[in-house]
């Protein structure tokens, strides 16, 4: 490639940019056609009222400068002003549908757009930040609407003027206006250089306005950290450093719009003047006619199309970063989910059956596997340990189970059937979880346990919380909500909200991922044996640090690094002074010093 073909600009609209512009009318506005071809009619109203307008003020200067017939005059005024008044209640029309439409669209987008992340595998978010969603849902849709509802709707309007407008002084002089329009090229030229720029300077800015969003939330849900650092200071230098970046980059993007309105004012000089002197030269030579009534209403119809013309400039500069906007939230539904149901996909399965891991591979990165061939079985209806330290993969397991994550190779069965052919819904139904990472709303105590099952009865929701040892705190706090993320409530009051969900959801299989990790040992004392009435029956699986809380497991198995390295009842393993035995004692005489 040389170095001229390298610096070659592109096109206007690329290939992506046509590619949205159609998915955004198939989807979202083919459907309200009939209401965009009425403000289309309503526009094309408005350009022919400036078009009767020149005509008109033709018409009364000539009455003017010839006739002097008052009545005539009067005439022509009072129908100027009728039809002013006719555009005047189109410009009301046009922008009340218009915007209607436009935030239809954008409240189906967001729709769709919600229903397709819901759909999405965890994966997607755990590599995604969050502050580039909620950009996503937030500000980039609200521009885009803006955009697509009042600014294009005006931009339409002012096309057509230029375009009326310059059709009827076509008609009246068609050797001025080729001469007024011979700087049209240069105004392409320019339209072609500054969107080029935008596109860039737009893209980098909203890349930038979502790392400085998610900058806020981290610090946010930091600020505990943060206080009982003092680092105050810090995180105001880091958020003003990403402040100062969009600050930069906006501050370009403007600059380079900037640049289309001096050229077209440059422009409408250059083409004023050859109208007023080619014009004059016209009505002083008797070879063409043309009179000083012409003149003037052709330097005003020029005057008519470069202020629309001036708009339309600013429309395609403000086009170029609309364009970046709906390409970033188009983008997200690039993003597919890997985990689907089977095409020959069941419902029912024996939940009752033992859960089987055979010849288990799984990482979550090609060059780290995790799992090389994991063999584990979890009995049916018994309560089954998995400990190890830190990033054996306990909790991964728990993932796979419920198909949070899809194994490499292998395969997981659940009373023998594989879970893959099982659908994804009917199997996680399957499944009570309580997690040591626990999503709370800001609402009250009672609305979150009714989270998992909005259809419980009060008398169900009540006997979950006795069960979890939160029914007294219920009480005592009413309908008072918790803050976010539950920030009102301690690590313990959380977890027993999470334990209370399991109670109520009453499903077939338990999964508890350092259920107690929080709590003090009173407390688990005192939920242990909810917590046993919770796990009777019911095909249990504990994911513990405190061992001391899985000693009655009918099985544990011991990972380290991925590897099952140990299994068997608490006291066997005891006796066999393997890894568990060194982890139990550790865990022992660190209780002891305490």
């Amino acid at each position: 490639m040389t170095k001229r073909q390298a610096k070659k600009r592109a096109p206007l609209f690329s290939v992506e940019d046509r590619d949205n512009l159609s998915w955004l009318w198939a989807h979202y506005l083919r459907k309200r056609a009939p209401l965009l071809g009425l403000v289309l009619a309503m526009i094309l109203v408005q350009g022919l009222v400036y078009q009767q307008f020149l005509s008109l003020t033709e018409t009364g200067l000539r009455v003017i400068f010839e006739s002097g017939d008052v009545a005539e005059l009067a005439l022509v005024c009072v129908v100027v002003f009728f039809l002013f008044a006719v555009r005047g209640l189109m410009s009301f029309l046009v922008p009340l549908v218009t915007v209607r439409v436009s935030n239809a669209a954008i409240y189906e987008m967001r729709r769709d757009l919600l229903a397709h992340l819901m759909s999405l595998d965890l994966a997607f978010f755990e590599r995604t930040k969050s502050g580039e969603i909620i950009q996503k849902f937030v500000t980039q849709t609200q521009q885009l609407g803006v955009f697509v509802g009042q600014a294009t709707a005006a931009a339409v309007r002012d096309a057509v003027t230029v375009f009326i407008v310059s059709g009827y002084l076509i008609y009246k002089n068609a050797i001025l206006f080729g001469a007024a329009v011979v700087i049209l090229p240069f105004i392409i030229w320019i339209m072609n250089y500054v969107s080029d720029r935008i596109k860039q300077g737009q893209t980098d800015a909203e890349a930038a306005l979502g790392d400085y969003m998610n900058g806020i939330e981290e610090t946010m849900n930091g600020m505990r950290t943060v206080k009982i650092s003092s680092q105050e200071d810090m995180e105001t230098s880091r958020l003003l450093k990403g402040t100062a970046s969009i600050r930069d980059l906006l501050t370009r993007v403007q600059t380079t719009q900037a640049l289309m309105l001096p050229a077209i004012d440059l422009s409408s000089a250059f083409v004023y003047v050859l109208v007023i002197g080619g014009g004059g030269y016209m009505v002083l030579s008797p070879g063409f006619d043309m009179d000083g009534a012409g003149i003037i209403t052709f330097l005003l119809g020029m005057v008519m199309i470069f202020d629309p013309a001036r708009l339309l400039a600013q429309f395609f500069a403000q086009l170029q970063a609309n364009l970046v906007l709906l390409s970033r939230i188009r983008a997200l539904y690039d993003e597919a989910a890997t985990i689907n149901d089977a095409p020959d996909a069941v419902e029912s399965f024996d939940t009752s059956g033992d859960i089987v891991l055979e010849d288990v591979h799984f990482s979550y990165s090609p060059d780290q596997p995790l799992f090389e061939g994991l063999d584990m079985t979890f009995a049916g209806g018994r309560v089954s340990a998995i400990v190890g330290a830190t990033g054996s993969g306990k909790t991964t397991i728990l993932s796979l189970l419920s198909r949070l994550y899809d194994v490499g190779s292998g395969r997981i069965t659940i009373g023998g059937q594989p879970i893959d052919q099982l659908k994804v819904s009917a199997l996680r139904r399957a499944f009570s979880v309580v997690a040591q990472d626990i999503v709370i709303f800001n609402n009250s105590i009672w609305e979150n346990i009714r989270y998992v099952k909005p259809e419980a009865s009060e008398a169900e929701i009540w006997e979950a919380a006795e069960n979890a040892e939160i029914a007294d705190l219920i009480r005592r706090r009413g309908d008072a909500p918790v803050g976010p993320k539950g920030a009102q409530l301690s690590g313990g009051q959380k977890q027993r909200i999470a334990i209370a969900r399991a109670f109520l959801r009453d499903a077939p299989v338990l999964l508890l991922d350092e259920a107690t990790s929080a709590l003090d040992q009173a407390t688990e004392a005192r939920i242990k044996s909810a917590l046993g009435r919770l796990t009777r029956g019911r095909t249990t699986i504990i994911v513990a640090h405190r061992l001391s809380s899985i000693s009655d497991a009918d099985t544990i198995f011991v990972l380290e690094a991925g590897q099952l390295v140990e299994k068997g009842h608490h006291e066997d393993l005891l006796d066999q002074g393997g890894l568990y035995a060194q982890l139990y004692r550790a865990q022992k005489r660190g209780y002891d010093a305490a």
